[in-house]
Formats: structure tokens, C-alpha cells, sequence
């Protein structure tokens, strides 16, 4: 019996595992990225933003891409699995476009819809779901970044009301947000707020000078006396542990997206090799490339099948370990960057150049690399997961 053919860009035939109704949020994305996006993002990757982002939230929003693994409340209800196949098409294209939807959906909707009032969802998951609201999740701080039960920033009571203080840092979408969640300390520990952005005493400066995620909105939030009815707090977020709580769906988000990077690199270097000659014969042809290209192909594959066992769990009705998210997007991100680096490589003088995908990608996961969880932090947490002795406390 003759083998079948075996797919160059998908050897283990990934692709043939995602159901019909996966395939068709593959496709949709993908053909939206490639007619409306791709053929800018080099550009505003060099010029540093997202020219429209408003226009492009209105757009995922049609689409149903925000908060679209959360139910109700105009949001398409999808699987977890679905989701993270989203996003590894937009971090395809750039990780800037994930972490947008990835802060939209798994970070400020997903707050409010895990830990809000029916009246905070009412009012604004609706209009983020259609992407006519833009959203922003304020925890990480000049000085506490791995360590948020730290904060600096306050609430204080004030009759029936809420004054907060303090400053958050590093915040993607501050700026251009219609609402913020913010993570404060009270009397009572750390809890969430919902401030909308036209509140006084808040504001939020563009942070320039960024080398990563340049076609990306990243602020610093500032709250001077900022005053807030009681109706702000989230009421049943309570302690450090819900924002985790957040941050680890945003992460799941993360595991499938750098898996888009890698491919995208992975291919792109693959083309490249195909076509450039050197010594009378394309330099594929050549055993060191050929190393490359199928350790590259090794570590991309294993990463979506991580991806993939990850999304199974999300999926199933025990659902998935804090842990376990650790691993995956540890492991992702690391070869991610590794495989971003080796493409570089056989590019040679034109790795370096916008006119390829792959210097952008690694340049971005360099961001992705720290932020949501350092390897650092989560590499404590797997060893505190298989020895049970925290190394960090």
C-alpha cells in the first residue's frame, strides 16, 4: 500500500485533528489577516502603533473574536479550542493583534464576566463583544510585576464611595480603552474596580520607545483621586487570586498564539532556503539548513500538539490546572523564540529586514517571553507543582 503524501508544512497532518467548525475560525481569521492586515503590519510595526485600532476592534468584533470563548452577553460562546486556534492565527500575523483581543477578551471581559455584577456586565460586555468599547487590565506596576500582591496602588473608602491612587505600567490598550479593570489594595486585600476612562483623576500616557510589540497600544495608567461609586467594585473578586485567575485564561491565549509565530517564521525561513542559492544549489540543500529546518519543525510541532492536549483539558469538565498552563506556555514561548532566532539565521542579512515576517516575530516574543508570568515565575511554579516546596516565598 503507497504512503500518502506527506505535507511539508504540516508533517504530523495537526491540521486534520481541528473539526470542521475549527477549520472555518482558521479560515475566516486567516483570510481577514491576509487581505486587511498583513499587507500594513510591517509598516506600523515600523512606525510603532495600530493606525485604527478602533476600526480593527469593530472588525474582530463581526467577526466574534472578543471574548468569544466566554457565554452570553453578545459573545460567541465558542470552545476553548476554537479560541486558541484564533489565536495562533493573529499572532501568526503579529503578536501585537493577540495580545489586543487576548486583553479584550481573556483579561477585562473575562473579569467582569467571572467576578462581576449583572449590572457591570450588562453595561459594558455587550459593547466590548461587538468591539465599540475598548478594554484594559491594570495589575502589573513600576515595581511590582511578579509580585502583584504587592501593589502599591490603594482603595480607600470615602462615604458610599471608592478613591483610588497609584500607577500601573506596561498596560496594552491603556490609552485607547473605553474602561479599565484595576486591581487595588483595601482594607480588605486586593480587589477589582471597573473605571470607566473618562473618570477624573485618571489618565493614561502612551509609552514610546518600545523595540517589541510596536504595532501594539501599551500605557501607563495613572489614578490620581479617582472616584468611584460603590457600583465600581467587582464584588466577587476578593484577594490576589482573582486577577491570577485572569491572567491564566490570557495565558492559554498565549500557548496557542506563539505557536503562529513560530509557524509563521518556520515557513518563512523554509521559502527562503528553497529559493536562495549559494554554491550553484539552493542552500536547502544543505545538511546544516536541513538541521535547522527540521528542529525547527520538531519543537513547532510539539508546541501544537501541547497546544492542543491543553485546549482538550480547557475544554473537559474538570477543566485545566493553573499548573498546567505554566507548562505550556514555558515551554511555547521558549521554542517559539528559539525557532524566531534560527530562521534569522538562514535568512542571514535579510533576517534582520521587515521585509520578512521574522525579525518582527522574534522581536515580539521577546515581550511575550516576560510578560503574563516571566519563565522564571513559571518555571518556580511547575517546581513548586512537582516538588510542593515554593522556592520563591
Amino acid at each position: 500500500m503507497p504512503f500518502r503524501a506527506l505535507d511539508a508544512v504540516d508533517p504530523l497532518n495537526l491540521e486534520a485533528l481541528l473539526t470542521d467548525e475549527e477549520r472555518a475560525v482558521r479560515d475566516t481569521v486567516r483570510q481577514y489577516l491576509d487581505a486587511r492586515v498583513e499587507p500594513h503590519i510591517a509598516d506600523w510595526f515600523e512606525s510603532g502603533g495600530l493606525p485604527d485600532l478602533p476600526g480593527l476592534a469593530r472588525e474582530f468584533g463581526k467577526m466574534g473574536l472578543l471574548g468569544m470563548h466566554l457565554e452570553g452577553y453578545g459573545c460567541a460562546g465558542m470552545s476553548a479550542r476554537a479560541y486558541g486556534i484564533a489565536c495562533r492565527e493573529l499572532e501568526a500575523t503579529d503578536s501585537g493583534l493577540r495580545s489586543f483581543v487576548s486583553v479584550q477578551g481573556s483579561l477585562a471581559m473575562f473579569a467582569i464576566h467571572r467576578f462581576g455584577s449583572e449590572e457591570q456586565k450588562q453595561e459594558w460586555l455587550p459593547r466590548m463583544a461587538e468591539g465599540s468599547a475598548i478594554g484594559c487590565f491594570g495589575l502589573t506596576e513600576p515595581d511590582h510585576g511578579s509580585d502583584p500582591a504587592s501593589m502599591t496602588t490603594r482603595a480607600r473608602r470615602d462615604g458610599d464611595d471608592w478613591i483610588l491612587d497609584g500607577r500601573k505600567m506596561w498596560i496594552t490598550n491603556g490609552s485607547v480603552a473605553a474602561v479599565a479593570v484595576v486591581w487595588a489594595q483595601t482594607e480588605d486585600g486586593v480587589r477589582g474596580f471597573v473605571v470607566p476612562t473618562g473618570t477624573p483623576g485618571f489618565s493614561a500616557p502612551v509609552i514610546k520607545h518600545k523595540m517589541s510589540l510596536r504595532a501594539s497600544v501599551t500605557s501607563e495608567l495613572v489614578l490620581d483621586d479617582v472616584r468611584l461609586p460603590a457600583s465600581a467594585l467587582l464584588p466577587e473578586a476578593r484577594g490576589v487570586g482573582a486577577p491570577l485567575t485572569c491572567l491564566n485564561e490570557a495565558r492559554y491565549g498565549i500557548v496557542w498564539g506563539v505557536t503562529g509565530a513560530a509557524r509563521s517564521a518556520w515557513r518563512a525561513a523554509r521559502d527562503y532556503a528553497l529559493q536562495r542559492e549559494q554554491f550553484g544549489r539552493p542552500i536547502a540543500g544543505f545538511q546544516l539548513t536541513q538541521q535547522k529546518l527540521v528542529d525547527m519543525a520538531l519543537e513547532l510541532h510539539k508546541a501544537t500538539l501541547t497546544a492542543l492536549h491543553l485546549s482538550a483539558l480547557k475544554d473537559s469538565p474538570a477543566g485545566v490546572h493553573p499548573a498546567q498552563i505554566s507548562f505550556g506556555k514555558l515551554n511555547n514561548v521558549r521554542e517559539a523564540i528559539e525557532i524566531c532566532r534560527t530562521a534569522r539565521t538562514i535568512l542571514g542579512a535579510n533576517g534582520i529586514s521587515l521585509e520578512y515576517p521574522v525579525i518582527r516575530h522574534a522581536n515580539n516574543l521577546e515581550s511575550v517571553l516576560t510578560y503574563e508570568g516571566t519563565s522564571e515565575m513559571h518555571t518556580l511554579a511547575l517546581g513548586q507543582a512537582l516538588t510542593g516546596h515554593a522556592a520563591f516565598r
